[in-house]
Formats: structure tokens, C-alpha cells, sequence
């Protein structure tokens, strides 16, 4: 008489299939422990090969076993690496994670941005909160930029920064504008009470390179007046 899949038992595990199961079934039955571990190792050789587990998953082994484990309805005994998992665990629902419900005040910032901000006002040093305004104003404005998808002026940052400290962060908007203290892309990095230093610093690179390029400019029409431009290859030529 045949016998059908909906006649037999149900597959505890169903990705490893039932031949498994029935070979586990098996193992439970053998008396010499001795002999049932060594089953039980040639099972789990088995299981890697049908396993759907990534082989680099960090607990990958103990995982195999714990598989193992369940499809015997916890009823294997031997001597195993790991030890038997705690079967009124299984299937036990983790404990709800509990989210912040705190009011945040711009939703596109985010509560890290808050937070940053409060960590910002405890600094007492006055070139490590300027820093720290800096740091924060740039990631303020880029978080605007993409959530709204507009460029922003700087005196909106600042001013979401003042609220959002109640007052206790503020900086020059001038002097931000000047030295482009809040783009991201900004290479120059300029800090605290330097600021008026390294704007007068940032000036006289400027002229130094208007300086540089007019100096090449004067050699470049030196050049093309008596230089390779104006050649005459006949001028030294030896007459015979």
C-alpha cells in the first residue's frame, strides 16, 4: 500500500525536507550514545549541504546543531559542541522595542541633530563650540537640501540652530557667508576665534594668486612678442 506525504508526520524544519527528519528519527533511536554522536556528527556534515544559511555566518555551527536539535523535538541525546537549546524559548516573541515618542522640533534634522546640539551647549571652550556650530551647520544644511530639495541660505540654519538651542549657539552670519563655514563641500577649514585671522589669511591668497597670474600673463606677452612664436629661421642662416 502506498503511502503519501499528507498520511506521515509533519516536517519540523521544513528547508532541510523529510529524509532528514527521518534519519534524525532514526539517530533517537539507537541506544549506544557512542554511536548516536557519531550519526549525529555525520547528520550535521549532511545538513551544511542543504543548509540556506550563508557558511560566514558567525554562529553558523552552533546554528546546525541547534537546528538539529529541533528537528529531534528536543529529544536527542549525545555529546555535542553546543549545548541543547532551551526548548520554551523557541518560537518566543522578542520584547517590543520601545520608541522615542519625544516631540522633534524639525522633523527633517532628527533627534540626532538635538542632540548634538545640547551636547554642543555643555562645551565651555569657546573654539570648540564655534567648531562644534560649524560641524552641526553643515550637517544641518545638508540634511535640508535633501529633505526639501532646494538650496538654503545660511541665515535659515543658523536661525533653526538658535531655536533649536534656545539662544545658547550662535555665530556671525556674515562671517559664515564669507568663509562658507556651513557647505559641506568647503575645503578650508577654519575654527573658533580664528576667524577673522584666516579671512584676512583666505584675502591674501587671493591677491597672491591675482599676483601670480598677471606675473604669468606679462611672461606669456613676452613670449609671443620675442619667443618661439616670432622665429625666423632665416635670420642666422650662413650666406655663402
Amino acid at each position: 500500500m502506498e503511502t503519501y506525504n499528507t498520511q506521515l508526520g509533519d516536517v519540523i524544519l521544513k528547508e532541510y525536507g523529510r529524509n532528514i527528519q527521518k534519519l534524525v528519527d532514526h539517530i533517537i533511536t539507537l541506544d549506544d550514545r557512542e554511536k548516536r554522536t557519531r550519526y549525529a556528527f555525520a547528520m550535521i556534515d549532511l545538513m551544511k549541504q542543504i543548509s540556506p544559511v550563508p557558511k560566514d555566518y558567525p554562529e553558523y555551527q552552533q546554528k546546525l546543531w541547534d537546528d538539529l536539535y529541533i528537528i529531534s523535538d528536543f529529544r536527542l541525546d549525545v555529546d555535542s559542541p553546543y549545548p541543547m537549546p532551551q526548548k520554551e524559548l523557541l518560537g518566543k516573541k522578542p520584547k517590543a522595542m520601545e520608541y522615542n515618542t519625544g516631540e522633534v522640533r524639525f522633523k527633517h534634522y532628527g533627534k540626532g541633530v538635538e542632540l548634538m546640539i545640547e551636547k554642543a551647549i555643555q562645551l565651555t571652550d569657546a573654539e570648540e563650540r564655534d567648531a562644534a556650530i560649524i560641524s552641526i551647520g553643515k550637517i544641518m544644511k545638508s540634511f535640508y537640501s535633501t529633505w526639501n530639495k532646494e538650496v538654503v541660505d545660511d541665515i535659515v540654519i543658523l536661525e533653526n540652530m538658535r531655536q533649536l538651542s534656545k539662544g545658547k549657539l550662535d555665530m556671525d552670519i556674515q562671517l559664515i557667508r564669507d568663509n562658507g563655514l556651513f557647505d559641506v563641500s568647503a575645503s578650508a577649514r577654519v575654527e573658533g576665534r580664528n576667524f577673522p585671522n584666516n579671512r584676512a589669511q583666505g584675502n591674501q591668497g587671493r591677491n597672491m594668486n591675482n599676483r601670480n597670474q598677471n606675473n604669468r600673463n606679462q611672461n606669456q606677452n613676452r613670449n609671443n612678442k620675442g619667443g618661439r612664436n616670432n622665429f625666423n629661421p632665416n635670420k642666422n642662416r650662413r650666406k655663402d
